[in-house]
């Protein structure tokens, strides 16, 4: 479609259908296209052809749709190109008649400039499906068409482009009828009548949307009209987005209630996943994707004047998320759907996300993420589900049918709203849902309040309750921030099990089954409330029995423990329960009172043991442990790697694991290939399916490892390292629009991306950055032709509070901007830092690099996800043997990666004898660099010196490892140098990544945690 420019009014009309426009000043080259570009005029030129844009830009307004215009183009009229240099002086005219085909003008428009042709202007008219349109047309230097070898040229050309097979629509698919054709407790007259409806409904909407070209654009520019209310003529590149958007989302609601009937009328069991995070990335690549439909979008969209790549950079992350928690949720959604199990994912809808990212003279600043300005064109609001949550209060007992029963009266309700979001799954006719609550002021608006002159109480009361799912991780420092966290996880869980109890109930009239059909998931310990909050429904609102409840409680729940430090899971005072969750407070000391007696019977009286194991915590502030709650209901707690489950079992959960071995396993993360190979690398995607046979491996890991036996071919090598230039291109190009700062391609490029933390270790990284700059400032000419160049690329977000990680920030850009400007340097090293590290920028930096560093002090990272997308892609990895680095080395072969550094058993008595350990001279050196201001701001940086140069300081080891770093970095160097070498180990790291599907982790959670089987609705 075409798009406005404001600055032009060019319509004028021909008779009472025609309407003509001029173009607006040529726009640069899209990206190649399915259809073949000519080639150039010979009596023009022999340059390749001219620039121009991937749409056409012009102003018409005052066009009415008459009422004889059909859908469908004709297709018996016969084609004509014309060519007339009389009527203008100046320019030639090329008349046209055609079949009205939409996007037609555009396909015309597109191959008169790749012949090199400027168009001017261009009269269309347009009735009975006969298109009839004029082009005012010049050569490259501004001359008519003249010649009969040109003219015949652009004839070919035009007919061509016109007889392209793309408009003829596809047979639509059968939707599956409805299971019920009648209600039976309808009287025979009734039951006739709802027949009736029930036939014309199913009449209307019997066959899928169809998804050939000619069917998209119908639906695309349909909602250009309807939905983003704009013209069809004119509307730009995010409005083409948001219709786009809404068209893909027809298809994928057909398949999500279609498939969510299915469920109900198998009745499986279902798995619910609560995370506090979801980070989905940009969700219209994926969802064609694996729809199977990109192509069939990128040719419709291309043949209507855009191009779907430009399209999907109008979409703005969600900010459903934060890291690697998020985006585990987010490929375990993308699994489930492909795996076709019967799942759903519970989260929030946050308003604002976590912040984004601003960086101001080298210093983070957060701003609220605005991610929902503009709408989400993927999720659904469900005005009809809500549900009331309540805070506050007081609880009653009252007599019950002769028992005693506790009934909470809230001082506070507010209303959770639901919007769902569909999640596709690959190669499968399954979608399943994606379910976010958002809290709204209970009742509405309080208009009372309002109308009688209390206006700032309206307003506050609505600010509220809003603001509970306004953002992500509210600080809890303060007695208010802890407040409004606990208020958050409590909403979200609750909300999530009245919906999940009101599901079971429409098919169920007690609870015998609701741990046969019900499992719940909880992703890390935010969620823990819900074992409370279960509890209190079934207890206090279905009336079972507290052991009955207690049974039931323990059976549906499981855990995924993302925590290897016991500071990481969450505590919260007594006093604020009382205040906030009465009700809950007391089911958690009854809880925990039979959860004792019985551990008495396993341990005796070691107290110590008892107090450890108490889910209440005594001291001068009285708390709440959650996440020994968790672990007290759930009937499985798995780690996230192998080497996470030894630690977990011989200190984190030592106690629990000594009385219950049985509840603990090891469920190594993974990632989705889909989005992180297939989809986000297509052109390394393309070369693996080439040389496996298949692209069996989209859907099964495993199959790359049929890589290993190309590993050494040469041509494999040459693909390989094209695909990755490619990727290289691509990042080099975003960094120079992002800082102005040129990077060679031919340089390593070596990432660091992830939230920032001491323990992650960037200020390691760092260290050893200034001690390469220090290093080539102090070699000979002919020394620093030896130096392998290298670009260091930094990305991720400092926590708002979290002073040292805001310091590692500025003085990444610090160091940036001293190497970046020494000419003595040059391309042999540069310092990147990429601010607002989300899905998309990984989605642009992970295909491209060359290095990857995964640098934790071990026993730190639980298992980390982000270097298994880095080794997928072919990424080496640099990296300490901790979390899944160690399972990486042990499928991929420690040839292939670079490991260093202390082992995790020795950590703890090397923190002890730090007092005695001297730092080698070279760190003391590029300490000693900053502290002397050799990158300004030295008062400002003396704390991070400090934290690893005293003497009860370097808890994370960085003096420790130093030397083994730098030892790591150089062997690094030497094997880029053997580019041959180089490319092998990038070959077999992809090879040996087949392990790292989050495919290979669901299936292992749905059979031995879960126990729930596929349930694949059928075409």
């Amino acid at each position: 479609m075409l798009s406005s420019c404001a600055s032009q009014d060019l319509l004028t009309v021909n008779g009472s259908l025609g309407r003509s426009f001029a173009p607006c000043a040529p726009p640069p080259k899209p990206l190649c296209t399915a259809m073949s570009i000519p080639p150039p005029l010979s009596s023009f030129c022999n340059n390749p052809s001219q620039p121009r844009n991937p749409h056409l830009q012009i102003s018409c307004h005052a066009f009415k749709k008459p009422a004889t215009i059909e859908d469908r183009p004709k297709t018996d009229v016969q084609i004509s190109v014309d060519f007339d240099n009389e009527s203008d002086k100046a320019q030639t005219i090329i008349k046209l008649t055609a079949p009205g085909k939409p996007g037609l003008l555009q396909v015309v428009i597109t191959a008169l400039k790749d012949l090199g042709l400027s168009v001017s202007k261009a009269t269309i008219d347009y009735e009975n499906g006969i298109l009839r349109e004029k082009f005012w047309v010049q050569g490259p230097m501004g001359a008519k068409i003249q010649d009969p070898k040109d003219i015949k040229n652009v004839q070919r050309v035009l007919t061509n482009a016109i007889n392209e097979p793309s408009f003829v629509p596809d047979k639509a698919a059968t939707r599956p009828p409805p299971k019920m054709l009648a209600k039976q407790d309808l009287m025979p007259e009734e039951s006739i009548e709802f027949r009736r409806r029930t036939d014309l409904l199913f009449g209307l909407m019997d066959q899928y949307l169809k998804n050939d070209v000619f069917s998209i654009q119908k639906s695309i520019v349909d909602h250009v009209e309807y939905t983003v209310a704009r013209s069809r003529f004119r509307f730009d590149d995010f409005e083409a987005y948001q219709a786009t958007a809404h068209s893909a989302r027809d298809r994928l609601l057909e398949s999500w209630n279609d498939t969510q009937q299915f469920f109900k009328d198998r009745n499986p069991k279902r798995v619910y996943y609560f995370s506090m995070e979801f980070l989905m990335g940009r969700s219209l690549l994926n969802s064609l994707s694996n729809l199977g439909i990109k192509d069939q979008y990128a040719q419709a969209l291309k043949q209507l004047g855009f191009d779907l790549e430009v399209l999907a950079e109008q979409e703005i992350d969600a900010a459903l998320g934060n890291g690697g928690l998020g985006r585990l949720a987010a490929c375990f959604l993308d699994s489930f759907a492909t795996l076709d199990l019967p799942a759903w994912g519970y989260g929030l809808r946050y308003q604002y996300g976590l912040f984004r990212q601003n960086i101001k003279d080298g210093f983070q600043l957060e701003q609220p993420d605005f991610w929902l300005n503009f709408g989400n064109p993927w999720e659904v609001e469900r005005v009809h589900v809500s549900y009331s949550v309540k805070f506050y209060g007081r609880v009653d007992e009252e007599m019950r049918n002769g028992r005693s029963v506790h009934k909470w009266i809230p001082g506070e309700m507010v209303e959770a709203v639901a919007y769902d979001n569909p999640i596709p799954g690959y190669h499968t006719s399954n979608t399943i849902n994606l379910r976010l609550w958002a809290a709204k002021p209970s009742g509405g608006f309080d208009m009372e309040a309002f109308n009688t002159g209390d206006y700032v109480n309206a307003i506050l009361n609505k600010q509220k309750a809003e603001a509970i799912s306004s953002i992500l991780y509210p600080d809890d420092r303060s007695y208010q921030g802890k407040e409004l966290r606990l208020k958050q996880q409590y909403f979200f869980v609750s909300a999530s099990l009245q919906d999940i109890v009101r599901r079971y109930k429409d098919s169920h009239s007690n609870f015998e089954e609701f741990s046969n059909k019900v499992a719940l998931h909880l992703n890390d310990t935010h969620p823990a409330i819900a074992v409370a909050e279960l509890m209190r429904m079934l207890i206090d609102e279905e009336w079972l029995e507290w052991k009955e409840a207690w049974n039931i409680v323990t059976r549906v729940f499981s855990l995924t423990n993302h925590t290897i430090i016991s500071e990481s899971f969450e505590k919260w005072p007594v006093e604020l329960m009382e205040s906030l969750l009465p009700r809950h407070l007391q089911i958690i000391y009854e809880i925990n009172r039979v959860f004792l007696e019985e551990a008495k019977k396993k341990v005796g009286s070691d107290f110590g043991r008892l107090a450890r194991l108490s889910i209440v915590e005594e001291g001068s502030v009285k708390t709440i442990r959650m996440g020994n709650l968790a672990i007290v209901a759930c009937h499985s707690i798995n780690a996230v790697s192998q080497m996470h489950a030894n630690y977990i079992k011989s200190t984190l959960l030592k106690d629990f694991c000594s009385i219950w071995p049985h509840k603990f396993q090891s469920k190594t993360n993974g990632v989705t290939q889909r989005r992180w190979l297939a989809f986000g690398n297509p052109a390394l995607g393309d070369v693996i399916t080439k040389w496996l046979g298949t692209e069996a491996w989209i859907k099964d890991l495993d199959i790359v490892a049929g890589l290993r036996q190309h590993a050494s071919n040469p041509q494999l090598h040459a693909e390989w390292n094209q695909a990755r230039y490619q990727n290289k291109m691509r990042l080099a190009q975003h960094i120079y629009n992002i800082s102005g700062i040129r990077v060679s391609v031919d340089a390593m490029f070596d990432a660091q991306v992830k939230r920032i933390h001491e323990y992650k270790r960037q200020f390691l990284n760092l260290l050893s950055i200034i001690h390469r700059y220090d290093c080539i400032k102090n070699m000979a000419a002919d020394e620093r032709k030896r130096v392998v160049p290298r670009v260091c690329i930094f990305g991720g977000k400092a926590p708002p509070g979290y002073e040292f990680a805001k310091k590692i920030v500025k003085l990444v850009h610090a160091i940036g901007e001293k190497v970046n400007n020494d000419p003595e340097v040059g391309d042999l090293l540069k310092v990147i830092f990429i601010p607002d590290y989300n899905v998309s920028v990984a989605e642009l930096i992970i295909p491209a690099c060359d290095l990857s560093q995964h640098i934790s002090t071990p026993g730190s990272e639980a298992s980390g996800t982000g270097n298994m997308k880095f080794a997928m892609n072919g990424c080496l990895i640099l990296g300490t043997l901790d979390g899944s680095n160690i399972e990486i080395r042990d499928e991929i072969g420690q040839e292939n990666m670079f490991t260093f550094g202390v082992v995790v058993d020795d950590v703890p008595r090397l923190r002890t004898e730090h007092r005695n350990f001297q730092p080698p001279r070279e760190f003391q050196r590029v300490l000693g660099m900053i502290r002397d201001g050799i990158f300004g701001f030295k008062d400002y940086f003396n704390a991070l010196c400090d934290a690893v140069d005293g003497e009860t300081g370097d808890y994370y080891l960085l003096g420790r490892d130093f030397l083994a770093y730098l030892e790591a970095q150089a062997s690094v160097d030497t094997a880029f140098v053997d580019k041959e070498k180089w490319t092998e180990m990038s070959i077999l790291s992809t090879a040996g990544s087949g392990k790292f599907s989050s495919d290979r982790a669901i299936r292992e959670y749905a059979e031995q945690i879960w126990r729930v089987e596929p349930c694949k609705r059928p075409v």
